[in-house]
């Protein structure tokens, strides 16, 4: 009976030299755009259900996408160090993690300035310059624990620089029209799907709606 190689699913599998806290810590910073995916963007559709949230969702799924087309058509092999880590069956040239991170902060900080977020001018400069830490130190991360080539991590950055800022520029330029006709179709109203791109501070707009409703149900029931 001929037995067939085990091959391990590799999304959460990073490895690092044992006794290296710089290394242990890069490990968890490269499994930010995991967090990102599957706690902020899964959890954002499941108690938000923003137009733009999604639509920043699908540009980075487009912009994987593209990242596994160009790894096909170029075949760059990842560095020699890969061997060790057990994940060398993968083309390395554009480096995913790289182009996921920068795609997120082009895009995430976009946001922030234009005025659509849940931020006020106070606080926007240090919103904005997050996920730009995070994306430098999971950028790092690769490299240092092995899977990428510096080259392969700096292409990933500039391809999700290029594309994060593309598809800021076609959400908000072409496809923000439609939105009022997603939020009024049948799709729209059963998922309760919404649009506050026109609301400058929406944590605000929420909490002083919340606020206000609860006042009136008090007076409404102080009355009955």
């Amino acid at each position: 009976m001929t037995t067939l190689p085990l091959k391990a699913v590799s999304l959460t599998h990073v490895r690092y030299r044992k006794g290296d806290k710089l290394g242990h810590f890069l490990a968890w910073v490269s499994l930010i755009p995991i967090f990102i995916s599957l706690g902020g963007f899964v959890s954002h559709f499941i108690f938000r259900r923003e137009l733009q949230g999604m639509f920043f969702a699908l540009g980075l799924l487009i912009s994987q996408i593209v990242n596994e087309v160009i790894k096909d058509s170029f075949q760059q092999a990842r560095p020699e160090t890969c061997a060790l880590l057990e994940m060398c069956d993968s083309h390395g040239w554009p480096s995913s993690h790289s182009q996921y991170m920068f795609f997120f902060a082009v895009y995430f900080t976009l946001l922030i300035y234009k005025g659509i977020g849940l931020w006020n001018g106070r606080f926007k400069w240090i919103v904005g310059v997050v996920p730009w830490c995070l994306a430098l130190l999971t950028m790092h991360s690769r490299v240092y624990l092995g899977y990428h080539t510096v080259g392969q991590v700096f292409a990933g950055a500039a391809l999700g620089i290029v594309l994060g800022g593309l598809w800021f520029w076609v959400v908000n330029s072409l496809l923000i029209c439609y939105f009022p006709l997603i939020e009024e179709s049948a799709f729209g109203r059963m998922f309760y799907i919404k649009d506050t791109s026109h609301i400058p501070n929406v944590l605000k707009f929420e909490y002083d709606n919340a606020r206000d409703a609860r006042r009136k149900m008090a007076s409404k029931q102080a009355t009955d």
